[in-house]
């Protein structure tokens, strides 16, 4: 009797001990979401504040802005490294699919026009609430910084790749 209560209650010491190990790798993930969080609508707040820069090639500041300088800029901002390029942002980062992106994660584009090269394009997802309105944030070379719908088929039929690179 007496050993079956000794082995009854190192089962539930090792329960407990389970027990605390779990709540507190649930406190930790809920912690690193709040942080993951905080860095997305930092990114994403600190992109919409480029809204109406002028399209410069290879730009980089508030008076003239191409798209990966804006891609660049706003998560050197959250303190993320990216490449200078549109090229070679698209190499880092975990890729993600239509179904899996969020606000923060890159959208790249490779679009060809008739009789010209083939040219990368990026923009950072702002808003997915609407999956029939899917928002990203660009460097329009026509339009200048633009929140546009990625659901446009100009857009949606060039989409190359997702990228995320908040983790």
């Amino acid at each position: 009797m007496k050993e079956s209560r000794k082995e009854l209650c190192m089962s539930f010491s090792k329960f407990l001990l389970f027990l605390i190990l779990l709540l507190s790798m649930v406190s930790f993930s809920e912690a690193q979401s709040k942080r993951k969080r905080k860095i997305i609508i930092a990114a994403v707040t600190e992109a919409r504040t480029y809204r109406g820069t002028p399209y410069v090639y290879g730009g980089m500041s508030r008076s003239g802005i191409d798209c990966s300088g804006l891609m660049y800029n706003c998560f050197q901002e959250v303190g993320i490294d990216l490449p200078r390029t549109a090229k070679e942002q698209s190499k880092v980062g975990r890729k993600k699919g239509w179904g899996g992106i969020r606000p923060g994660d890159i959208v790249y584009f490779k679009f060809k026009e008739k009789g010209k090269k083939k040219w990368w394009h990026s923009g950072m997802i702002t808003d997915t609430s609407d999956p029939n309105n899917i928002l990203f944030i660009h460097a329009s070379t026509s339009r200048g910084v633009v929140e546009s719908t990625l659901n446009h088929d100009y857009y949606k039929d060039n989409v190359k790749k997702f990228r995320r690179v908040i983790r």
